[in-house]
């Protein structure tokens, strides 16, 4: 199995490359570049090293078209405009970015600010939550994997929207991130002076993933009104918490809701539901494919608490787009992702 991955620049396409160069079914991992073709991949990794198959290449499709598999981490506007060629040529696509996250490409434009994939692309864009799309994405040729925050927004939420436990108009999600969150490229706002020792909310009410969480909350549950998001960026290099509140429709007992969550995800290897009285932390997801999530009800004000943490490079990118791509290919989905936490 070869496969390739355009975008291997950045931490989300450097990721990639770490887990399919380890991968038990992949033989050989190319990396490809918009503009540092002839470049080696530990130029601007050094911690990559001197790996035969990480010297990049330019962008060609007919090149690419060989490749049983190919990966895109690359900037919003990439993807829709190369993928559709490398899907009708029959090549298995998963897409990090979000050019086919959203379905309603007027919907794209509005929160992307730049022009839509071709719509039939759009609509047959497979959106890659595993754990809740497990069958269709096997079935997958062109897989659009999740946002970050979505990731751990969804995964917090499913169980009670799917089941109608809670008023669909009191979602309210405060998530924060770490600073790689924001991509390698340089900025004011992730330089070290600026962050450190800081916290800053940012895009609020206009982040471009509040649609992508409002269309499968509402595909799961057509009474899901518009939610209320936050995110923040927090002084740590990677890892995401979504702190995730909600009226409940009755009142619940703190053990059943840890039974249901506990149930819900029983077979998928990926999430773990602490015990009632416990929550999460980014450190405790650190460099690995998992999302923990802590639950809490309170009786005084009648709402359910959902902490959900990720890491926003591995399961929030390259770790679900590889369990996606396990899948895809037939393998178990744990394939290449066994690994523990990192800690601390």
């Amino acid at each position: 199995m070869n496969v390739a991955i355009i975008g291997a620049t950045g931490y989300s396409g450097a990721e990639l490359f770490r887990l399919l160069y380890k991968h038990p079914h992949v033989g050989r991992c190319d990396v490809f570049s918009s503009s540092q073709d002839g470049m080696h991949l530990s130029e601007s990794f050094p911690h990559v090293g001197a790996v035969d198959s990480a010297v990049l290449h330019k962008l060609d499709i007919e090149a690419l078209s060989r490749y049983d598999a190919v990966f895109f981490a690359t900037p919003p506007g990439v993807s829709g405009e190369w993928a559709p060629a490398l899907v009708d040529r029959g090549v298995k696509v998963i897409d990090l970015s979000g050019d086919f996250r959203l379905k309603d490409g007027a919907v794209y434009e509005q929160w992307y600010g730049r022009e839509a994939a071709p719509a039939e692309y759009l609509q047959n864009a497979v959106y890659g939550l595993t754990e809740w799309n497990r069958e269709a994405v096997r079935e997958a040729v062109l897989l659009s994997n999740p946002g970050c925050y979505p990731t751990a927004t969804l995964l917090g939420l499913a169980p009670l929207v799917k089941n109608s436990l809670i008023e669909g108009d009191s979602i309210i999600v405060d998530a924060k991130s770490g600073v790689s969150g924001a991509g390698r490229k340089a900025g004011l706002g992730t330089h070290f002076s600026e962050v450190n020792e800081n916290v800053k909310i940012y895009k609020v009410n206009v982040h471009q993933h509040i649609p992508e969480i409002e269309q499968t909350l509402q595909m799961w549950n057509e009474a899901v009104a518009p939610i209320t998001f936050s995110t923040h960026l927090i002084p740590m290099t990677r890892g995401i918490m979504a702190t995730i509140y909600a009226k409940a429709k009755q009142p619940i007992s703190p053990n059943d809701l840890v039974d249901l969550y506990k149930t819900s995800y029983e077979g998928s290897p990926f999430v773990r539901i602490r015990q009632l009285g416990q929550f999460p932390a980014t450190k405790e997801v650190y460099g690995s494919n998992y999302c923990d999530i802590g639950l809490a009800y309170d009786e005084r004000t009648g709402r359910v608490t959902v902490v959900s943490v990720i890491d926003n490079l591995l399961k929030g990118a390259a770790g679900q787009a590889v369990q996606n791509f396990n899948l895809m290919m037939g393998w178990d989905e744990a394939e290449g992702l066994h690994s523990l936490p990192i800690y601390p």
